[in-house]
């Protein structure tokens, strides 16, 4: 009888292992991105970034710190579009994550120009 409770025992023991490292490889070990925070500095008809390529994760969070010296608007052309207006000063935008790879352009409606490029990956 005591070798049969051991048996049964083991057996479970076994089973809740194997069950246990099944439904960790399924999850990403590495957990989620971090935010990715991007600079924006206006000044006059300047900004920078000017056009560049800025790589994301699908899915990843994304903030502008923008520093501006008059206030204007953000156009995102992701689906779906997004549009936010900044002031005077130092604003933060929460741009919703890019849910699928590929590129999003980020303009100004204020200076009719592309800002730069999100590369979703």
């Amino acid at each position: 009888m005591r070798r049969l409770v051991a048996a049964l025992a083991s057996a479970l023991l076994t089973a809740a292992l194997l069950a246990g490292c099944g439904s960790s490889s399924s999850g990403d070990p590495a957990g989620p991105l971090p935010t990715k925070v991007i600079d924006v500095t206006f000044s006059g008809v300047s900004v920078n970034p000017n056009g560049e390529l800025i790589k994301v994760g699908v899915d990843q969070r994304i903030e502008l710190d923008i520093t501006a010296d008059a206030p204007g608007e953000i156009h995102v052309h992701s689906s779906p579009e997004q549009e936010f207006e900044y002031v005077k000063g130092s604003s933060t935008i929460t741009v919703a994550p890019i849910t699928a790879p590929g590129r999003v352009e980020v303009e100004s409606h204020t200076l009719g120009k592309t800002l730069f490029t999100l590369q979703a990956q």
